[in-house]
C-alpha cells in the first residue's frame, strides 16, 4: 500500500524522509542543524520539515537501531497526528557517558506511516480470559 504524504520544507537544508531499501517499513528522517545531546541527557532535534499526513493515518517516530547500538542514542517514540502541521522534531535520549554530536544531515530516527482505527469506548462488563488481570510479567519472564 502506498500513501501520499505532503511535505513542506521549513529550512533550505531539510531533507525529505527516505526509505533505505524496498522492504523498509520506516523512512529515515534527518537533522537539519548541528546539536549536542548531553551525556545521560536529551535534546529536541529539528528536521526542518512539516507533514500533512492523510486522515486515517498517523506518523510514528521510531528509533534507529544502529544509533542506539553504536552510540547509546535513541529517539523517543512519538506520534504525529494527521491534523498536526508544525515542524517534525525528534526527542533524542543519550544513555551514554559522553556527549553526542548530531550533525546536520544525520539520520536521527525513522518515520512509519500507519493506519489508525478510530475507537469508540463503551462502558461494559469485560469478557473473562485465561490471563485475567495478570500484568507486568504475568505471562513469563
Amino acid at each position: 500500500m502506498s500513501v501520499k504524504v505532503r511535505v513542506r520544507r521549513l529550512h533550505p537544508a531539510a531533507r525529505l524522509p527516505e526509505r533505505q531499501s524496498a522492504g523498509a517499513a520506516g523512512h529515515d528522517i534527518y537533522a537539519v542543524e548541528d546539536m549536542l545531546v548531553p551525556a545521560r541527557g536529551r535534546a529536541l532535534v529539528r528536521t526542518g520539515i512539516a507533514l500533512a499526513i492523510p486522515a486515517g493515518f498517523e506518523g510514528q517516530v521510531r528509533p534507529r537501531s544502529g544509533l542506539a547500538l553504536r552510540y547509546g542514542v535513541r529517539a523517543h517514540f512519538g506520534t504525529i497526528d494527521s491534523d498536526y502541521r508544525g515542524e517534525l522534531q525528534v526527542l533524542l535520549h543519550n544513555d551514554a557517558a559522553e556527549d553526542y554530536k548530531v550533525q546536520a544531515g544525520d539520520r536521527i530516527a525513522q518515520l512509519v506511516i500507519a493506519p489508525v482505527a478510530a475507537a469508540e469506548f463503551l462502558e461494559s462488563e469485560l469478557d473473562p480470559t485465561q490471563r485475567g488481570e495478570g500484568g507486568f510479567g504475568h505471562t513469563g519472564s
